[in-house]
């Protein structure tokens, strides 16, 4: 049995669909159409939006899978998938593109495992976060010699070390103390950055997303945080140990280590270990024991806000033929639904005062875990943990914190409220001042 027949008919067992897709390399404006098409195709789920523009000017769309588009539904959580930020690095372009119409075809189709992702999660995917490189490496197609050729955005700079670098802070935080979330950023961080990638920061500080994963190409393994070392190291010069002191805690190691283990086992072959010429154990790797990386987007995410994302690379060619790309859907698209399915778990729930009023940037903390969340503008927020049991507390700035134990099974996300009083009354007027107000309404009052 051929290689690309035996992993089909694997992966035909694992997701017994098939969906028509469209196998080709797509130009800028075919991107646009693809969009557009599948919009068109699923008016009421999904939502094409651009969240600003590259250096040329082409803008970098974003479509919206959601039973509700354009509108956060309290307690259902925001994951996203962002593509081709190096613009010679193409597969994961074709594939959200491809996911795309899948998504949308499967939904038509009434796929019960479909429905309920879409009804439970609001869905965001980004084909390419760098247009104007994919079309310089476009122009020059597969047989290019040079490997690097639209990488860089059209300003030449590296959008994936083009991030504000927040790992030097929190290294100073664990050793001397700070916080171990939501990092500030520097007042001038906008005029240090590019337009895609300034654009990709609003983006993401706009949206409370829990789960994440930007795909890339050139080796075949899922990584996860922390991408940046201590001691600078350079690709090529890997070790199999996850380097010191890269997360303190290792129940936070754990679940990101978890959602790269998920990932690389629902893909075809990344599990394996042995690809393109390379050994990662379970297909998986730490980015800083691999080489270290600053000021990328991965660490970036989980330092400055509540997402917790790992970067998938899908393929040993950058810009694999477009023959090929057929094979590589077929390996990839069970992960890519199995890893959006991993937002519901752990726990979830609101953050309210004795009112019942939203309480947004309450700080959830877990015990032993050295990474907090905060809760959304709605008060919701999302706890991504595997299974045990925990020490859950809610604090938020004038109010008593409230702490509660929680085990949380291996299925749905459990459902765990916070309602806090306040520590500080609100002030009251003094007795005089009531009988002043009664006095001066008695003279107001028609008689």
């Amino acid at each position: 049995m051929s290689g690309l027949l035996s992993v089909s008919l694997h992966l035909v067992l694992l997701f017994p669909w098939a969906a028509p897709v469209t196998f080709r390399h797509r130009r800028y404006d075919d991107l646009v159409r693809t969009l557009y098409k599948v919009h068109n195709e699923c008016p009421y789920i999904t939502r094409v939006y651009s969240v600003g523009r590259s250096v040329k000017g082409r803008h970098l769309y974003v479509l919206e899978f959601s039973d509700y588009p354009g509108i956060h539904e309290p307690l259902e959580p925001e994951v996203k998938y962002v593509g081709n930020m190096h613009g010679n690095e193409v597969l994961g372009r074709e594939l959200l593109l491809q996911l795309s119409e899948f998504l949308c075809e499967e939904f038509r189709n009434a796929n019960p495992r479909i429905l309920r992702l879409v009804q439970d999660t609001r869905i965001h995917i980004m084909p390419s976060m760098n247009p104007d490189g994919y079309e310089v490496a476009a122009a020059q197609g597969p047989e290019a010699s040079g490997y690097l050729l639209g990488r860089n955005n059209a300003n030449g700079v590296d959008l994936n070390r083009n991030f504000p670098d927040l790992n030097t802070y929190i290294y100073y935080n664990e050793k001397y103390g700070g916080p171990n979330h939501h990092l500030p950023l520097p007042d001038n961080w906008k005029s240090q950055v590019e337009p895609e990638t300034r654009s990709v920061i609003q983006w993401i500080r706009s949206l409370n997303f829990v789960l994440s994963a930007n795909l890339h190409g050139g080796a075949v393994v899922a990584n996860y945080p922390y991408d940046k070392s201590l001691e600078h190291r350079f690709r090529g010069y890997r070790r199999t140990a996850n380097t010191p002191r890269l997360m303190t805690s290792f129940s936070r190691r754990l679940i990101v280590l978890v959602l790269a283990k998920v990932y690389s086992y629902a893909h075809g072959w990344m599990h394996h270990g042995w690809n393109c010429g390379d050994y990662f154990p379970d297909g998986i790797t730490n980015g800083a024991s691999w080489y270290s990386l600053s000021k990328g987007m991965q660490d970036f995410n989980y330092l400055h806000t509540n997402c917790f994302e790992i970067t998938l690379e899908l393929s040993c060619d950058k810009f694999p033929r477009q023959e090929e790309l057929q094979r590589e859907w077929l390996g990839n698209r069970e992960a890519l639904i199995q890893f959006l399915e991993q937002v519901h778990q752990g726990i979830k729930g609101m953050v309210l005062d004795e009112n019942n009023n939203y309480l947004p940037k309450a700080v959830i903390s877990v015990s032993g875990i050295n990474h907090d969340v905060t809760s959304g503008d709605h008060g919701d927020y999302f706890r991504l943990l595997l299974p045990g049991t925990y020490t859950v507390t809610a604090t938020a700035p004038g109010f008593d914190p409230q702490t509660v134990t929680v085990t949380v099974g291996p299925g749905e996300p459990k459902l765990v409220d916070f309602q806090l009083t306040r520590s500080i009354p609100p002030a009251t007027e003094s007795p005089a001042q009531h009988r002043e107000a009664d006095s001066s309404q008695s003279k107001s009052s028609p008689g």
